[in-house]
């Protein structure tokens, strides 16, 4: 589902050749890799052995990311994928090690913090825009992905849900501009033990719910603002948000599961909400891809780091571990705050 996104903007970006496409179906594979014109199809395996590729792109379910990782490294290969890194810290850990200590990179979505709208909202807050931030409310709402997408079970597995599906673009957005957490406390909730599937070939079939689908989290910054949070597949309500109270006024974010605006703010004697220009790329997914083939190049860090893809992960399994047994959870990793993108940083103009 999110690979045509991928290969739309990566096969237009001047500073990556895309070289071979894997899939367990390597007859899907086959007739992606045509679609946009890639040279190799196959089994991973098979793609792995090609020595011209420098990065792999692991777009696999949540159950597969930390394997698919772990043998792209042993290949030589550097590794972006998809978010979460890997089901749980303990996979995570054998991740980041391996990269370590084979001298390679890794990279996680979520990118969409690249995006012109929260590079500007990024820009916004470091500007004093609304001075010190104190506080922030965040949520997703809806009523769960199984209404449209065709295969969505995995989506109410282990290592997704709300909170690990979609969490990841509010929380690395919240550390982005924020800078890492410290400690979290939740409670959590699900609604019902089994869904139905409503679009598609398997329309009407039922399946099992694996993990809660109501979140509610607390999050305390580290020097910085705390946050009250909502990830819920169990809402008739859609409600995409992320507004940052400081001492001088507010901000209202953009969908942190997109590249652009809107951007608010408000004073502290504002009777209503003004735009903030947003100004950089609204590319799209890929970014973060391309940000670290430049890194690659430069000798520089990249932005969507394993790192920071970490320590999301960390955020997101203490709200879990919180919400099951009502302790408050201290996190143990942290993350760099990611460099601010230039607003003039041009994916399709090549650097390298």
């Amino acid at each position: 589902m999110i690979s045509a996104q991928y290969l739309r903007h990566l096969s237009t970006f001047p500073d990556v050749n895309v070289l071979g496409i894997a899939d367990l179906d390597t007859a899907r594979a086959a007739t992606v890799a045509r679609e946009y014109g890639v040279p190799v199809s196959g089994d991973v395996d098979t793609v792995l052995a090609l020595p011209e590729v420098e990065i792999v792109v692991n777009l696999t379910i949540p159950a597969a990311h930390a394997a698919v990782a772990l043998a792209a490294l042993r290949a030589g290969k550097h590794v972006y994928g998809e978010k979460p890194l890997a089901l749980d810290m303990d996979e995570a850990a054998k991740v980041t090690a391996e990269a370590a200590n084979l001298g390679l990179l890794i990279g996680n979505a979520p990118d969409t913090f690249l995006g012109a709208g929260l590079q500007s909202a990024a820009r916004a807050v470091a500007s004093g825009l609304i001075g010190t931030p104190v506080a922030v409310a965040a949520a997703l709402q809806n009523g769960g992905p199984e209404s449209w997408h065709p295969n969505p079970e995995f989506l109410f597995q282990r290592g997704a849900g709300p909170l690990f599906d979609l969490g990841p673009y509010y929380l690395t957005a919240l550390v982005a501009l924020l800078g890492p957490a410290g400690r979290v406390a939740a409670s959590v909730r699900r609604a019902r033990d089994r869904r139905v599937i409503g679009s598609g070939p398997k329309a009407g079939t039922t399946f099992a719910v694996e993990v809660p689908t109501h979140v509610n989290a607390l999050i305390d910054f580290v020097g910085s603002a705390s946050a009250t949070t909502t990830f819920s597949f169990d809402s008739p309500i859609g409600r995409r948000m992320i507004e940052i109270i400081g001492t001088e006024g507010a901000l209202s974010l953009p969908d942190p599961n997109t590249f652009e605006g809107p951007l608010l703010a408000r004073g502290l004697d504002d009777a209503d909400w003004r735009d903030v220009p947003v100004t950089g790329t609204t590319a799209g997914r890929g970014l973060g891809v391309l940000d670290m083939a430049r890194a690659l190049r430069a000798g520089t860090p990249h932005r969507a780091s394993g790192a920071l893809a970490l320590h999301v992960l960390e955020i997101m399994t203490a709200i879990s571990d919180a919400g099951e047994d009502g302790e408050c959870r201290r996190l143990r990793t942290t993350s760099p705050t990611p460099e601010p993108l230039a607003e003039d940083w041009a994916p399709h103009a090549a650097t390298l």
